[in-house]
């Protein structure tokens, strides 16, 4: 419908290009109005412990910080005060990292429906997840959160 509204007066040969934009365009805005939390979960495989493959940062700081820092409210400043040093860094990102990272661990798709929502090969969404966990990764450490 979009596509006959607003650029119904454009040449047929831009039909797939712009069908394929005005797709990709409904699919993140999808996503983003139906999966709100109130955490970010993300991997920063940096930060884990050597010996855990399956360590996840944020899911273990909401367990932590559930038993301990949340039940406060200066835990809950401190945590609020985390998150936004993380929102921070990741809008700080290269676009199709940050776009990457998202789509990986906010929006929760799958390396195949990520690439294809990118426009690109899976091999690039993962070494895009991969550069721009490592840049947050470094960015909290150097702040000096340890998680």
């Amino acid at each position: 419908m979009k596509l006959s509204e607003k650029y119904g007066d454009r040449p047929p040969e831009e039909f797939p290009m712009l069908f394929q934009r005005i797709l990709q365009n409904g699919i993140r805005d999808h996503h983003r109005r139906h999966k709100v939390r109130s955490l970010w979960t993300t991997l920063f495989s940096a930060l884990a412990p050597k010996d855990e493959e399956d360590f996840d940062l944020l899911e273990s700081m909401a367990v932590e910080n559930t038993s301990k820092l949340a039940d406060t409210p200066d835990g809950r400043l401190q945590q609020a005060q985390i998150l936004a040093l993380i929102e921070h860094e990741i809008r700080k990102l290269p676009p199709r990292q940050r776009e990457a990272f998202l789509m990986r661990y906010w929006e929760e798709m799958d390396v195949a429906e990520t690439a294809l929502a990118m426009g690109c090969s899976e091999g690039s969404v993962k070494t895009h997840c991969s550069r721009a966990t490592h840049a947050l990764a470094l960015a909290l450490k150097t702040k000096g959160v340890s998680l």
